[in-house]
């Protein structure tokens, strides 16, 4: 029996279009010191333009590119036995303009949610009653519960989002971004099932 090595394959990584993917680019690596230099130039995926977007490495495709150099070695893969390789073809800059109507887009949205739901419980109306109630007087437009009202809600939706321009308010995720993660790891195991199939697909034709 030969040495052993054992591959934790990450989750997904990002390469740019034509390039060659190396060992240690998508794979954690553990093997005596003197396979390791053979271990890191190993090649184990080539992107070629029918990959589009998304290609799907499997542990045993890298199972096999090692075995084909070290055939004695002893190959251990532990945790995810899959990998996402995303084709980076071009980073996108945002826009000035655009970022100031996507901004003024969802300004205008929420700020019509928050009035249309107020209109539709009637909030005017319980803070009349509320300042009828404390101060005893009956005013239409009772100042001194609507303004710390508004400000209250703006630095509600603060604490909910768990942010303040770029910075973060403590380590907690916020719902958003808990939602966030839940649709990319949704999306991310749906590539991994329909990228796999079309590499077996692919496979099969040959």
């Amino acid at each position: 029996m030969g040495d052993t090595i054992y591959l934790r394959l990450r989750h997904k990584v990002e390469v740019m279009p034509g390039s060659s993917v190396r060992l240690p680019e998508v794979a954690q690596i553990v093997a005596p010191q003197a396979l390791m230099p053979s271990l890191r130039g190993m090649t184990v995926f080539q992107v070629t333009p029918e990959d589009n977007q998304f290609a799907v490495l499997d542990a045993m495709k890298v199972i096999r590119e090692i075995a084909l150099t070290f055939p004695d070695a002893d190959i251990q893969t532990i945790g995810p036995t899959l990998t996402i390789i995303e084709v980076i073809k071009k980073k996108r800059t945002a826009s000035t303009l655009l970022f100031i109507l996507v901004w003024l887009l969802l300004f205008t949205g929420s700020g019509l949610a928050i009035m249309n739901f107020h209109e539709d419980v009637s909030m005017m109306e319980v803070h009349q009653k509320i300042h009828q109630m404390v101060t005893g007087e009956e005013n239409r437009s009772p100042l001194l519960l609507q303004i710390p009202y508004s400000f209250g809600l703006g630095l509600g939706m603060i604490l909910f989002f768990n942010h303040v321009f770029k910075k973060r308010i403590n380590e907690e995720p916020s719902p958003l971004e808990v939602e966030m993660f839940n649709y990319q790891q949704s999306l991310d195991h749906y590539v991994m099932m329909h990228e796999n199939k079309e590499s077996i697909r692919r496979i099969d034709d040959h």
